[in-house]
């Protein structure tokens, strides 16, 4: 059973601006809450209850979402509005929450390396909150569980992109086990197309064993300057030790406006059916 779940939440939003100005991005709400507790909520139902999150300057409203509001709870106690808390009251009563900085903005890898004090010596979950996943029949993160369970190493979620969005994302390539998971041989962080793998894309869900956090100490800066967490997995894949896993759902796309777009409307008509 992996217990704990890294949400790296340090970035700055800037497609949102100026609403992102003194609102973390992960606070954004898609119709009743907000992008981060979605992500809370996935890695929840996968059996994780330790969340370990990476913040940064200005983003204390992440804290104090998960935690009680005495004075909000007494004002609507014993009103139809009490219900309204349910969702996050469930999260608050079921789960630790523990929060370091990350001081600079060195990548994702940095991100990740930053949580290591918070996640210790094990296998653990990454989810960014700004990749929105619907999962079916379970959620993306109770999916790569039981693929982390079958192999016992990282496991990391691809999608299919076109052509012309390769060069957003970590590209993998790779040898087919079934018709979902693939055995990673290659990893190319943000190729043209002509440069790719392949059109399978790494998305925001990971799994990860604890011996990346060594590797991503040595790993020096790639594409941007930054840490990058494919350069770290590329170690790993040349030793058999990663899967990606095609997901059975949906993701969004909320660190850009379309695909927030998108979400909401997918969640509207849900809620109205």
């Amino acid at each position: 059973m992996i217990d704990k779940c890294l949400f790296p939440a340090a970035g700055y939003g800037t497609r949102f601006l100026p609403a992102t100005k003194v609102m973390p991005k992960e606070m954004l709400p898609i119709l009743d809450r907000p992008l981060i507790q979605y992500g809370v909520e996935e890695a929840f139902e996968a059996g994780m209850t330790q969340m370990a999150m990476v913040t940064g300057r200005g983003k204390r409203a992440l804290e104090d979402h998960f935690d009680v509001n005495y004075e909000l709870e007494h004002q609507i106690r014993g009103t139809k509005k009490e219900s309204l808390l349910a969702s996050i009251d469930r999260l608050i009563d079921n789960c630790t929450f523990s929060y370091t900085r990350q001081l600079e903005m060195l990548g994702l890898g940095h991100a990740i390396l930053t949580g290591e004090r918070l996640v210790g010596h094990e296998p653990f979950g990454v989810v960014l909150a700004d990749d929105l996943c619907v999962g079916s029949p379970v959620g993306i993160m109770a999916q790569m569980a039981t693929i982390y369970e079958r192999h016992q190493c990282s496991v990391i979620a691809v999608e299919e992109v076109p052509e012309q969005d390769i060069h957003k994302y970590g590209v993998i390539g790779g040898t087919p086990i079934d018709d979902d998971v693939i055995q990673v041989s290659e990893m190319v962080e943000k190729p043209s197309a002509e440069e790719a793998p392949g059109n399978l894309a790494i998305i925001g869900r990971y799994i990860l064993t604890p011996d990346i956090f060594d590797i991503l100490r040595r790993t020096p800066p790639g594409t941007g300057g930054e840490i990058q967490i494919t350069d770290a997995l590329r170690e790993q894949a040349e030793q058999g030790k990663v899967i990606a896993y095609r997901f059975k759902g949906r993701r969004f796309d909320c660190g850009s406006p379309s695909g927030f777009v998108a979400a909401t409307n997918h969640f509207y008509h849900l809620s109205t059916r």
